[in-house]
C-alpha cells in the first residue's frame, strides 16, 4: 500500500468563519493544506459523520493503489461547508449523496427516483464541479422513534405523527432545520409542527442517548446505521419521499478529472452496496474499528 497521511483536524474556526457557517462543525486539516495543484496529489474531504469519513478513506485507498498521492481531510462539517471547500480548492474530491446534494443545489426539484435524481443532479451541478458514476449503495435520512413510542402511538409512517407532533421534541443536526429532508420537508409534505427542535449530532451518541433517556421523542438518523436495530428503534416510512434517492456518488472539481482517477472510483462505486455499507458501519460504530483499516480491507477485497 502506498503511504498516505491523514490530515488531523485543525484550523476549524478560520474556515467556518470564511464559509459563514454557524453550525459549529469542525474542520479536518488547516486552511493552508487544501487541494493540491499537483496532478498526482488528491485531497479527499468528508462530512462530519463516520460513514462519510469511511467513504473518503475508501476513495483515498483506491486512488493510492492507482498511483495517486491521496490524503484524507476528515470531518470538515456539513454540506454547507464541504461544497464551498470543494469549489475553493481546499479539497479535490468528496463522497456525496445524490438526493441531498440535489436538494442543496436545487431546493425546488421534484424528482425522487434514483435515475431521475442522478439525471437532475448532473444538470444542477455548477460547471466547476463534476460527478462520476453513482453507486447502487444508498443511505437516506430517516425519522426514528423508540419501540415504546411507536407502540404507544401506533406509529409506522411519518404521517402518523400529525396529531401528536405538537407535543414532541424533534432532534437533528442544526442544518436540518432548513432542509427538505428535515424540518422544512416535515412541515411542507406532512404538515408536522413539533413542540421543539433540539440540535444534536445526526445519528450520533447524543441522538441515541436523547431517544433512550426521553430528551428526544423523534430524531433523524441514517438508514444504514447499525444503531437503529442495535437499540430497537423504529424507522418511520416516508411515503411522500421527503428523503430523495440517496445513492453514493463521487463529486470532484472538474479540473481534477483524470481517466485513471475515474477508473479507480468507478470500480469502487460498482462494488459498493447498501448491505456492504451497513456491515462496514457496524464495524466502526459497534466494534470501534479504525475507519481507515475498514476502508483498506474493503479495497483489498475487490
Amino acid at each position: 500500500m502506498k503511504k498516505r497521511h491523514l490530515i488531523l483536524a485543525a484550523g476549524a474556526a478560520a474556515l467556518l468563519a470564511l464559509s459563514g457557517c454557524a453550525s459549529g462543525d469542525s474542520l479536518g486539516g488547516s486552511g493552508s493544506s487544501g487541494g493540491s495543484t499537483d496532478s498526482n496529489s488528491i485531497t479527499v474531504g468528508s462530512a462530519n459523520f463516520s460513514e462519510n469519513v469511511l467513504l473518503a478513506n475508501i476513495y483515498a485507498e483506491a486512488l493510492s493503489d492507482a498511483g495517486f498521492s491521496a490524503t484524507v481531510k476528515p470531518n470538515i462539517g456539513s454540506r454547507e461547508v464541504v461544497i464551498p471547500a470543494l469549489k475553493d480548492g481546499s479539497i479535490d474530491l468528496v463522497p456525496e449523496y445524490s438526493g441531498a446534494l440535489l436538494s442543496y443545489l436545487d431546493p425546488k426539484s421534484q424528482v425522487f427516483s434514483s435515475e431521475d435524481v442522478t439525471a437532475a443532479l448532473q444538470q444542477a451541478l455548477p460547471k466547476d464541479l463534476a460527478m462520476l458514476t453513482a453507486s447502487p449503495a444508498e443511505d437516506k435520512d430517516t425519522l426514528v422513534v423508540t419501540k415504546e413510542t411507536a407502540k404507544k402511538h401506533g406509529l409506522s409512517a411519518i404521517g402518523d405523527l400529525k396529531s401528536i407532533a405538537s407535543g414532541m421534541v424533534l432532534g437533528g443536526p442544526p442544518e436540518n432545520k432548513d432542509r427538505r429532508a428535515g424540518v422544512t420537508g416535515l412541515k411542507e409534505l406532512y404538515g408536522l409542527d413539533f413542540k421543539e427542535f433540539k440540535a444534536v449530532d445526526l445519528g450520533g451518541p447524543l441522538t441515541i442517548a436523547g431517544l433512550k433517556n426521553g430528551d428526544l421523542d423523534v430524531a433523524f438518523m441514517f438508514t444504514t446505521q447499525s444503531a437503529i436495530s442495535e437499540n430497537g428503534f423504529v424507522a418511520l416510512e416516508d411515503p411522500e419521499h421527503m428523503a430523495l434517492a440517496e445513492n453514493i456518488v463521487p463529486v470532484l472539481r472538474s479540473d481534477r478529472e483524470d481517466p485513471k482517477l475515474v477508473k479507480a472510483l468507478d470500480t469502487i462505486s460498482a462494488a459498493l452496496t447498501t448491505e456492504k455499507l451497513i456491515e462496514m458501519n457496524a464495524k466502526i460504530e459497534i466494534e470501534k474499528q479504525d475507519p481507515q483499516k475498514v476502508a483498506r480491507a474493503f479495497v483489498d477485497s475487490l
